[in-house]
């Protein structure tokens, strides 16, 4: 008897998935911040990073990874995950038009933003950068925080950028996810990407939201 080949099909159906925001969009609204959260998060924990921002002049909108998981052997905790190695490509077309439709249903908030904020932490990067450039997205300020930079990113996906748009990449001194190797990776990769807009900063941590790095950018906009 031959044994018969096992084969992968793919349908298309339609999805609905939630997403966070914080504060409302007012015409007192200085800053736009869209921010991707990292592997294991969901986004309405992931928002209370901004909670100490002033209300009055920041609106935060979360996405919120798709794939979702229980984490630890005790399944109480739920985490989520924007993408695997698994059928990359395909996931990331369904998961950059998700943003698509987050950002259609907060058009308002993007379009009149007085500034926007755009950050991606830790896989969140991943997301943030895709989008972007796939979309060319007019951004105020791009904010990398200890996340890797997709490999097929190019200078070419940023040339729409403005050349006034500053992007700093962040990350923890004792961030265990980042040794030198990984550190000097991501530094090649953002300078290719960006140039000489591309600012490194560090604190003193580990991989984790560092917020005051936060306060200090919805101050200085």
């Amino acid at each position: 008897m031959i044994a018969s080949m096992a084969l992968e099909k793919q349908v298309s159906y339609q999805t609905i998935n939630s997403y966070s925001v914080a504060n409302k969009f007012t015409e007192k609204t200085k800053n736009v911040w869209l921010v991707f959260h990292g592997m294991g998060y969901l986004s309405r924990y992931f928002i209370r990073y901004f909670s100490e921002l002033s209300s009055e002049e920041n609106y935060i909108i979360a996405p919120q990874a798709p794939s979702k998981y229980y984490q630890g052997s005790e399944f109480k905790h739920v985490g989520a995950s924007w993408l695997t190695r698994e059928n990359t490509s395909e996931e990331t077309k369904n998961v950059l038009r998700y943003i698509d439709s987050v950002a259609k249903a907060e058009a308002e908030a993007l379009q009149h933003a007085n500034k926007l904020i755009v950050l991606g932490y830790s896989q969140g990067v991943s997301i943030a950068t895709r989008w972007l450039s796939s979309r060319n997205i007019q951004c105020d300020h791009l904010i990398l925080h200890s996340g890797g930079i997709p490999v097929e990113l190019t200078p070419q996906d940023f040339n729409y950028l403005s050349a006034k748009t500053p992007v700093t990449y962040l990350y923890g001194t004792n961030d265990e996810y980042i040794n030198e190797a990984r550190k000097t990776e991501e530094h090649l990769k953002g300078k290719n990407l960006f140039g000489n807009r591309l600012q490194i900063k560090t604190f003193e941590g580990t991989h984790e939201v560092y917020k005051p790095f936060l306060a200090q950018v919805a101050k200085d906009h």
